[in-house]
């Protein structure tokens, strides 16, 4: 029985190897939260690096009508940006309360 493919990117295209959705996928960003649930910090940088190679790919496939930066933005570290460190990644959490 074959095994399955891990939720990993497929380079140059970054697209899922598993469900061949834009990468990181829904599973990758739940696998990298958990991995990285000790060290939130890590995993921005990780991801940043991951954008800087993907807008290099993504580009170098489409010069005349490359990536969209803030799309790509978004895709890599919008989500992270929205998690607060140290939550499962089910949503940002509450708002902030105003000191008094």
């Amino acid at each position: 029985m074959p095994v399955p493919a891990a939720h990993t990117a497929l380079r140059p295209l970054w697209l899922c190897r598993a469900c061949a959705a834009p990468w990181p996928c829904a599973t990758a960003r739940l696998t990298l939260c958990r991995e990285y649930a000790h060290d939130p910090v890590a995993l921005r940088v990780y991801l940043c690096t991951l954008l800087y190679d993907a807008a290099a790919d993504l580009y170098r496939l489409n010069p005349y009508d490359g990536p969209d930066p803030k799309d790509l933005f978004n895709r890599f570290l919008g989500w992270v940006a929205r998690l607060r460190d140290g939550s499962s990644g089910a949503g940002p959490g509450p708002p902030p309360t105003a000191p008094r």
